[in-house]
């Protein structure tokens, strides 16, 4: 088996490189050839990697974090080559998903070496001007957006902290956003929701930020997506909520609403979307689910 093993050292909160090297020689002992593939920026790891599907290899294995992870996905949605991760970011919330979140290197690398592998769905997003991109995890939009937007823009402090401060920032002025939601459910019928919503999430996964079950029940194989809705309530009542959503204890609760749907078209004003933790696109967007999408290896047993 030849694996193109993907790093990107340049990645926000870094995929780290030590990773790889391990995972590639723990690879080798198994007889599988490995090559490093190490960009300087996400589109010269995006190109390194076309190039070598180009030339041919048999599964791609990325040791990073979803960033990184992500940038795999774009190029082997589709194609049937494996995808192997070697969890070493900081989110990891896509590994997670996959029951592949708590591997360590050595198992990480076994894994892909064993060979066995299962189909997975994505999610696809379209932008306005028509172009298109696959996220394995979470879209978020409204308050965890602009959590996303204050963290990125913060330089301390480091790591998750940062994003707790974010969460405490942003909720100080917490409002309403106007959204238009159209929606089309598992059983094919469409509506329309229109109104003020804290948040609009869409969930091929079930975490993100690290670790937030925000669709706790999301299973990347049944060919749907959760699509989650907080409406507003007053501060003290979303006080209260809101780490219940972030505990993923918010089923139920009379804000949120949660749907199965095969795609939904998120429109709102002035709101950037972040999917895999990285911004995708300024709404409105259209996701929908494409089934099957991508194959992965998955531990033995």
């Amino acid at each position: 088996m030849r694996v193109a093993l993907l790093v990107n050292p340049a990645a926000r909160a870094g995929a780290h490189t030590g990773a790889a090297t391990r995972a590639a020689e723990r690879l080798r002992t198994h007889g599988v050839q490995t090559s490093i593939l190490s960009g300087g920026s996400a589109a010269e790891s995006s190109a390194l990697l076309r190039a070598a599907i180009q030339v041919g290899v048999d599964a791609v294995a990325v040791a990073g974090g979803d960033g990184t992870v992500n940038l795999a996905i774009q190029e082997v949605a589709g194609t049937g080559i494996p995808l192997g991760i070697v969890p070493s970011g900081t989110g990891n919330d896509f590994a997670a998903t996959l029951g592949l979140r708590e591997l360590d290197v050595t198992a990480a690398a076994d894994t892909i070496a064993g060979g066995r592998t299962r189909r997975i769905d994505l999610a696809r997003v379209t932008r306005g001007d028509g172009s298109t991109q696959y996220f394995g995890s979470v879209l978020a939009s409204g308050f965890d957006s602009k959590v996303n937007d204050r963290a990125n823009a913060m330089r301390w402090p480091r790591g998750g902290s940062r994003y707790n401060i974010a969460i405490l920032v942003e909720f100080l002025t917490l409002a309403g956003i106007p959204y238009e939601v159209d929606v089309e459910l598992a059983d094919g019928t469409r509506e329309t929701l229109s109104g003020d919503l804290v948040m609009a999430t869409v969930g091929n996964g079930r975490t993100y930020g690290g670790g937030i079950p925000i669709c706790p029940d999301a299973d990347p194989a049944d060919g749907l997506l959760d699509l989650v809705l907080v409406r507003p309530a007053g501060r003290l009542r979303l006080l209260r909520l809101l780490p219940r959503v972030y505990r993923g204890t918010h089923v139920g609760v009379p804000e949120v609403s949660i749907r199965r749907v095969r795609s939904v078209r998120l429109s709102s004003p002035g709101v950037t979307a972040y999917a895999d933790g990285d911004p995708i696109g300024a709404l409105p967007l259209t996701i929908d689910v494409v089934p099957g999408a991508l194959t992965i290896f998955t531990p033995s047993g």
